[in-house]
């Protein structure tokens, strides 16, 4: 039986007014932005009739609402939270889950309760460290997130024994990591020593760097995130996160518009030395990225 608080507010506001407070959602990405989980697995609470809109259950996953709504979980009323994105530097050993069933240390052990609504974008799995996302903005996350607008994400890699560039050039010719998937590819790679590389990616796959190497006969032995479009790590330590302002979150959708000098941008042709060239070196036009200092 619905309550008196159930019932929506009368329609006697002007429509202007109206308008204006009261914009309309789909009803996952309300959820989503109550700091309930992701809009996936809110669509899930949805179809399993957890939810209830104005009294009654909610099973359509195209439902609107907006603030003048009561939305109900398992008979809790929830309501959108202010909007907050933070950077975490993500230590190794820990999982990027809010509950894990195998009760594994996670990341949000590690961030205040005050922030535990927020979702990560993407995953590190549990032997990665660096860099991820965490936020209650669902469009952000989804910017940040769909492959189709190529949001750079780079990584320190060390394998466990030396290489040479025939692996470079496959990592950007695509590298074939099982049956049925896509050919993986970076978008660009450079050699930092003998076991370590930088590697770009544009799109993730699950594991992506591991299954690449591991195709190629390497072992990796740490990876870690070290960008995510033009922000960069010199000074968060592992387990410290910073809240992101408005200028960090435009600059963690832009990426850098060139790439540093002694990154392949294209494979090498096979089995060609390339001539030498006394070129001069030159000037360094990429934007400086963002780093952080501060520790909370």
């Amino acid at each position: 039986m619905s309550t008196p608080e159930d019932q929506p507010i009368s329609d006697n506001t002007p429509e202007e007014l109206y308008e204006e407070i009261y914009e309309e959602f789909r009803l996952n990405r309300y959820l989503a932005s109550c700091g309930i989980d992701s809009r996936r697995k809110c669509d899930q609470l949805i179809q399993d009739g957890l939810v209830q809109v104005n009294g009654y259950v909610c099973t359509d996953l195209s439902q609107q609402v907006s603030d003048k709504d009561f939305v109900k979980i398992e008979g809790k009323r929830v309501q959108p939270k202010e909007i907050k994105t933070i950077i975490f530097n993500k230590p190794r050993g820990c999982v990027c889950t809010k509950n894990d069933e195998l009760k594994r240390d996670t990341i949000y052990e590690f961030i205040p309760p005050t922030l535990r609504h927020l979702n990560h974008v993407g995953r590190l799995d549990q032997d990665s460290e660096g860099l991820i996302v965490l936020t209650n903005d669902g469009d952000l996350a989804q910017r940040l997130a769909h492959p189709s607008l190529k949001v750079e994400k780079e990584y320190l890699v060390t394998t466990n024994q030396a290489y040479d560039n025939d692996v470079l050039d496959t990592f950007l010719r695509g590298v074939f990591i099982g049956k049925g998937m896509p050919r993986a590819k970076a978008k660009s790679v450079k050699r930092l020593s003998p076991r370590r590389m930088l590697v770009t990616l544009e799109t993730g796959m699950k594991r992506q760097i591991r299954l690449m190497c591991k195709a190629l006969h390497l072992n990796v032995v740490k990876l870690v995130r070290v960008r995510i479009g033009m922000i960069i790590d010199t000074g968060l330590e592992a387990g410290r996160w910073a809240e992101l302002s408005e200028e960090d979150i435009e600059m963690l959708q832009t990426n850098p518009k060139e790439q540093l000098k002694g990154y392949r941008s294209t494979p090498a042709p096979k089995n060609k030395r390339p001539a030498r060239r006394d070129t001069p070196k030159p000037s360094r036009t990429t934007p400086k990225s963002k780093s952080y200092k501060r520790r909370k």
